[in-house]
Order: structure tokens, then sequence, then C-alpha cells
């Protein structure tokens, strides 16, 4: 990459001059989107992509995707680039990113990274365990496996992982166990070591978004109500005429199983909903505990909503040399 600089090369760059690069995360429903928009246009920057389901083309109502109308305010980068029956590891993220990255500062703009998935982000900024390439044959062993038959052989043949990770997580599972039986280590064995991060090689200007929860949830309340009645029953019916894998992350994010349940009579609209908002205010709540306490302790946690101070805050940071 070369707009984005190598630090052990350059000698200004180790000193601290470092193109910078905003970042905007937090939980579903927090106002980062909007926030993110607002400080684009404020400072000509080029937003791009941090959340896992929006990197997805096949939803763009029930992943809160940034609408036509506000892609043509500023440049967008990685929403709904991704095909659903290809499913994308952080690490694909991670170099589409990096690669935007320097695309953006390119063109004079500023990178504005915005998105509540955390893995994402910890990715693009510390780097992946070098895992070498799984075996074609093993993968399609291990991932011809049920979630429950891959448990069990992950209890045996790397419980450390089988404990750590949530028995529902099937992908994750797979990768643990044909990480290990493809290259004769664990996968926590792995990531003792990681490369490829660009966090020594930009400066971030962070600001996570954290409101009382109480408003926090009630947005995402009001948001699920707001997929429906901008067709999200018809995306997901859309989305099932592909035939897909049930186990892709685009089949298993929020809301989707509970409307093709819906579609198939299997429940009440009600019960849809109550089951749509509960698993987003449970999945709101994780972001929540990860960004309060995962991040470097320096990086601003905002609890307010007003985003003309915010992105004060944040351009005079970007804007200042």
């Amino acid at each position: 990459m070369t707009m984005i600089p190598d630090p052990s090369a350059n000698p200004s760059t180790a000193a601290g001059v470092r193109p910078k690069v905003a970042l905007i995360a937090g939980p579903t429903a927090s106002g980062k989107s909007a926030l993110a928009l607002d400080l684009a246009e404020a400072v000509g920057g080029t937003l791009i992509n941090a959340d896992a389901s929006q990197y997805y083309a096949d939803l763009r109502i029930l992943s809160a995707r940034p609408t036509p109308a506000d892609e043509a305010r500023v440049p967008h980068h990685l929403f709904g680039t991704r095909d659903g029956a290809d499913p994308a590891s952080a690490a694909d993220w991670a170099d589409d990113a990096a690669n935007a990255i320097e695309e953006v500062l390119a063109e004079g703009r500023v990178p504005i990274v915005v998105g509540g998935t955390g893995l994402y982000i910890r990715t693009l900024l510390d780097g992946i365990a070098p895992v070498p390439d799984i075996d074609p044959a093993i993968r399609d062993r291990v991932r011809a496996l049920s979630p429950g038959e891959a448990t069990a052989a992950l209890r045996r043949e790397d419980p450390e992982a089988s404990v750590r990770l949530n028995a529902n997580d099937a992908a994750r599972i797979w990768r643990a166990l044909e990480v290990v039986r493809s290259t004769g280590r664990t996968l926590a064995e792995w990531q003792t070591t990681k490369t490829g991060g660009i966090g020594d090689r930009v400066e971030i200007v962070p600001m996570i978004l954290l409101p009382p929860r109480d408003l926090l949830y009630a947005r995402c309340d009001a948001r699920f109500e707001a997929m429906l009645n901008a067709g999200a029953v018809q995306e997901v019916e859309a989305l099932r005429t592909r035939k897909l894998d049930s186990e892709l992350p685009v089949m298993r994010a929020i809301g989707v199983r509970d409307i093709a349940d819906f579609l198939d009579m299997e429940i009440t609209r009600s019960e849809m909903i109550a089951a749509a908002t509960a698993a987003t205010r449970r999945y709101a709540k994780r972001q929540y505990t990860w960004f309060n306490h995962q991040p470097p302790a320096e990086w601003p946690r905002e609890t307010g909503t007003d985003h003309d101070h915010l992105v004060t805050k944040l351009r005079e940071k970007l804007l200042t040399h």
C-alpha cells in the first residue's frame, strides 16, 4: 500500500506524521451512521463501512444500510458490496477496508470508518493471525458436519476453543476445527502473533457512541417497526428465493429467521416483532459491553446525542495538524 506509510521505512511517519482516519463505532441504533454522515459533509470525508451485515448486498433494509439519498450526499465504500452467497472473514473485510482507506487518502478526502462489528475494527487496526490456507478437503469435511457434530469434535481436538465459543456460533466452531485439523495447531496458538494491521501506520481519531441504554433499546424497538414498514418482509422473501445455506452470515442476520418463520405461518406478526426486537436488544447489549471495555481506555466514549457538538469535536481533531 502506498498511501498508508510504513513507519519502519519512513522516519517522518515514525515521528508521528501519519494520515488521519476517523473511526465512529458503537452498538446498533446508537446514531453512529447519522453522525458519520454529518461529519463526512463537514470535513470532506468518505464513509467506509465496518458493519458485518451492511457489508452484504442482500439486506439493505434489515441491516439499516444507508439509503440511496444518504449515499448521494457523500461517497460510500463497502456498503452492500459482498454477495450473500460469499461469506467474508474479518480478514477479507480488513483487506478491503485498508484498500478503501488508501483510495480515499489518494483522493485527498478523509476516511471515516463507521460500524459496530468490533472484530472487524480490531482486525483492521491490529492485524490477524497468519493462519495458513486451510486444506480444501479438510474444510469440506468440517463444513459437512452439523453444528452438534462439529462442537463434539472440537471438544476433543481443541477443548479450550469449545469452552470459549458459543455453541450456536457454527461458523466459528467450524473455523476452529478446520484450523486445528489442517495445521496441527489451535487457533489460539496461531493468534499469539498477528500481522497486517494498519494501526501503527495511521492516526486514528476515534469516537465511541454509548447513549443511555433505555434510549438505545427504545431505538432498537422503533427501528424494527420502521424496517417492516420499509419492506423488510419482502426483502426476506427475495432472499429466500436464493436457497442459500442457512448457516451463511446473511441468513443469520437479526430478523431474517423471525420473518421467515412469520412467512411460513409458524408465528404471528406480533410474535415476529417481539422475537426480532428482543434479539436486537441482546445484540446491542453485547456490543455496548464490548465497546465500553475492549477498545483503548483513551478512546472517548460519548453518551450524548448532540451531533453538532460531536461533529465539532471530531472536526477539530481531524483538521488540526
